[in-house]
């Protein structure tokens, strides 16, 4: 069952103190589960689980492929292995180690890439993450999730333990937006409709789900009824449910923290394209490299704003036939 909460407030605890309180708790539940890192135990939280469970955690040192190549051997010694490192790592340096030594070898991976996209905040551009799903969309059998809050993260975690295969789990570090109460199950591969519209369908991913749910306040201002909707599987995608919207609504706008050119509005549209066209708008990084800034700044400065997507939204409607 699926509780969204009315308030959407920030929430006090932060996304990786989460990540290792559940981490410790299956720990406690499951002998096969371990951790491995990449010399980012302080920064991801998993410091109180290396003091936990000594002998179930690996730290490999600043050697990301490395890590994942870790992680596939203690899989097939029969182990559940949580591999974490900046999301922008997780691509950019251990994209073969993925594709070989973990889905083409069928083992049980869980790969969690942290600070996605304009998260990273102050570690800069070299630090960014905007094309890391897109870079694993391509792997067969790779399961991509990007939850929003605690309270998804937490199940998806559990979900991605008891699921054999490979996992990418792309997560902020920091505090989130409450979208879903404690306790809240979710199943991969369909995605959360939020709030129902007509006039246009508002599909996003992470930390732009909370944007998205403004720019729907923003246009039911202007009279416009403003579905929206959490897909938080990227892959497999909730064809279903895209399709869905595409007939009922008749325009659509996906709003992610992502690179445009292999992200989430390029897959929604081809299920689009391919079942029911309508016209669609897409939020997202047009081709930058990432930079230095805090949240808000960042939102502007790469136009993902809830005005931003109220405004696609609008741009979108007006094409309708």
């Amino acid at each position: 069952m699926i509780t969204v909460t009315q308030a959407h407030e920030t929430e006090k605890k932060v996304m990786r103190e989460v990540y290792c309180e559940t981490l410790q708790r299956m720990a406690e539940e499951d002998g096969r589960v371990v951790v491995v890192e990449a010399d980012l135990a302080a920064p991801i939280g998993t410091v109180p689980f290396s003091r936990q469970f000594p002998e179930r955690f690996f730290d490999c040192g600043v050697q990301e492929s490395n890590m994942v190549g870790v992680g596939a051997g203690l899989s097939a010694a029969g182990m559940v292995p949580f591999a974490h490192t900046f999301a922008a790592f997780a691509a950019r340096r251990c994209m073969d180690q993925v594709f070989v030594s973990a889905s083409y070898a069928r083992l049980n991976l869980k790969l969690v890439g942290s600070d996605p996209g304009v998260t990273a905040l102050y570690n800069g551009g070299t630090h960014m993450g905007l094309e890391d799903m897109g870079a694993f969309l391509g792997i067969p059998d790779i399961t991509l999730v990007e939850p929003v809050d605690t309270a998804m993260l937490e199940d998806v975690l559990r979900t991605a333990k008891d699921t054999y295969g490979v996992f990418y789990i792309r997560m902020n570090r920091k505090n989130a937006v409450k979208i879903y109460e404690q306790g809240s199950h979710f199943e991969i591969g369909k995605g959360v409709t939020l709030r129902e519209g007509r006039d246009v369908t508002l599909i996003s991913s992470g930390i732009l789900v909370a944007e998205s749910l403004k720019a729907a306040d923003i246009l039911s201002a202007q009279g416009v009824s403003a579905r929206v909707v959490n897909l938080f599987t990227w892959k497999p995608l909730d064809e279903e449910l895209i399709e869905r919207c595409a007939r009922e609504t008749g325009a659509i706008v996906t709003a992610e923290n992502h690179q445009l050119a292999n992200g989430l509005g390029k897959s929604v549209a081809g299920v689009v394209c391919a079942a029911h066209p309508v016209p669609m708008g897409f939020i997202g990084v047009h081709d930058h490299f990432g930079e230095v800034g805090d949240l808000p700044y960042l939102l502007e400065r790469f136009a993902l704003r809830a005005e931003d997507i109220a405004a696609a939204a609008l741009e979108t409607i007006a094409r309708k036939p």
